[in-house]
């Protein structure tokens, strides 16, 4: 009996009333055959004694993983009758919660989970239970919004939902928290969450990062008036590429399929949307040339074949040195001295700049950008992806929720636990370490609500 003491041990299971009988391998899992009793307790409904009466049906329990096998727990609950109102009571453990049939460490064990990026069809695959036990544990999940509070800097984007559907998303810049995730990205959706906010807490918010939706430049004035609009550099310079490749695409039809300029032109196009000064020196065999040759020597040879591509890729790489220097004078002087001699495609992107010129001219001053929140998209993706898609917005949000906001307390509280680590308690008086431990303690990894629910 004292080895079968050291199973309950190795299980995790504190009930001291739960004895197991036996264990035995069913192929697939391991079965564990166990009794609840206890002295009987007085009756609920009288007050009175009651008696041991008989054990129920044994109850199917399923359990976390035992050495990589599943495990499932039938487990047979003493019964007392009332010798007074002869009313019936059913011993109560721990172990599952009154009336349930899931473990609490399985379902401790989903709220982990679910942090993770795993689709719920596989949580619950692997913890052997359904996936709509699953989504009641994620709705179980709250999230509340301080309506008095916004970040000074906050940065807008959207994310794609479903086919064809778009949504929206906030984040606070400094601290990478997510403050709205919206179903959809219409004006009138971003308009009436914003105003729940009060005009002052509004008024506090000074930089906005946003990437060239023109419909978001309005809105954005209307709800934050005393913020600055700063682009994201990164949606300016892909205005940029995109309008030279396309030309070279249109010069490339120029030519012949079959000859060496249109082969040229489509084998090597990475290397006109690359920065001049970043070009390899290297030589290497190229096969559409029959020579060994260098990037710079291809790039010669491509902008050989038309003058035009000559003139656009130069003035494309003046633009790329004048903002990556972060000119803005002369990014924008520039544009409006060739704007009428360019291509068609570069006229409609220099229009859309010049427009766009003071948000533009932000993004060279100011050290913000989109790219914390496009990392955020980045993990959103993975997210859906994973769980090849969602039907349910708010399932959808809530994964979304749980992920960023408790991966950010995790990375709060790894930090600490490095600070604590390069430590040396030796070196230390007790008065220093206790207050450097408390200092690293100082902020939980999980909030409270999010503790309650995985001890649930």
């Amino acid at each position: 009996m004292e080895q079968l003491d050291f199973i309950t041990k190795l299980l995790g299971i504190e009930d001291q009333n739960i004895k197991i009988d036996n264990l035995f391998d069913a192929g697939t899992h391991k079965e564990i055959l166990a009794h609840l009793d206890y002295d009987a307790p007085p009756c609920p409904a009288c007050k009175g004694q009651m008696a041991k009466y008989d054990f129920q049906k044994p109850s199917k329990i399923p359990y976390l993983e035992t050495a990589g096998y599943k495990t499932l727990i039938r487990l047979k609950k003493r019964r007392f009758r009332c010798k007074g109102c002869r009313k019936m009571a059913v011993a109560e453990t721990s172990l599952v919660q009154k009336n349930h049939q899931i473990a609490s460490a399985v379902k401790q064990k989903i709220a982990q989970l679910l942090v993770e990026k795993q689709a719920m069809t596989d949580i619950a695959h692997r913890l052997s239970i359904l996936t709509s036990t699953v989504i009641r544990k994620l709705k179980e999940f709250k999230f509340e919004t301080n309506w008095q509070r916004l970040p000074e800097i906050m940065s807008w984007d959207e994310y794609s939902f479903k086919k064809g559907k778009m949504s929206f998303i906030a984040q606070d810049f400094n601290t990478n928290e997510v403050l709205a995730i919206l179903d959809g990205r219409t004006q009138a959706v971003i308009r009436n969450h914003f105003l729940r906010y009060p005009r002052q807490v509004r008024m506090r918010v000074k930089v906005m990062t946003m990437d060239m939706f023109s419909p978001y430049y309005q809105l954005a004035k209307q709800l934050f008036p005393h913020a600055q609009i700063v682009l994201d550099r990164f949606h300016i310079i892909q205005h940029l590429s995109r309008a030279m490749n396309r030309v070279r695409i249109q010069i490339m039809n120029q030519f012949d399929r079959k000859s060496q300029e249109y082969r040229a032109l489509k084998r090597y196009w990475k290397l006109l949307q690359q920065d001049s000064r970043k070009l390899s020196h290297k030589r290497f065999y190229r096969p559409a040339f029959r020579a060994h040759l260098t990037n710079q020597e291809i790039l010669h040879q491509l902008l050989s074949y038309s003058d035009q591509l000559r003139q656009h890729y130069e003035l494309y790489q003046l633009l790329l040195f004048h903002f990556q220097e972060k000119q803005a004078d002369y990014f924008f002087d520039l544009m409006e001295e060739v704007i009428s001699d360019v291509h068609p495609i570069f006229q409609t992107v220099f229009r859309t700049f010049l427009k766009d010129r003071d948000k533009i001219t932000n993004a060279l001053e100011l050290p913000y950008s989109n790219a914390k929140l496009e990392a955020t998209n980045n993990l959103i993706k993975v997210i859906k992806r994973n769980a090849f898609g969602f039907r349910n917005f708010d399932n959808f949000k809530k994964r979304i929720l749980i992920t960023l906001n408790t991966k950010k307390r995790e990375r709060i509280s790894s930090s600490r636990v490095a600070m604590l680590a390069d430590i040396n308690p030796l070196q230390l008086t007790k008065s220093q370490f206790l207050y450097n431990f408390k200092k690293a303690q100082k902020t939980p990894p999980f909030s409270v609500e999010f503790r309650e629910i995985i001890m649930k």
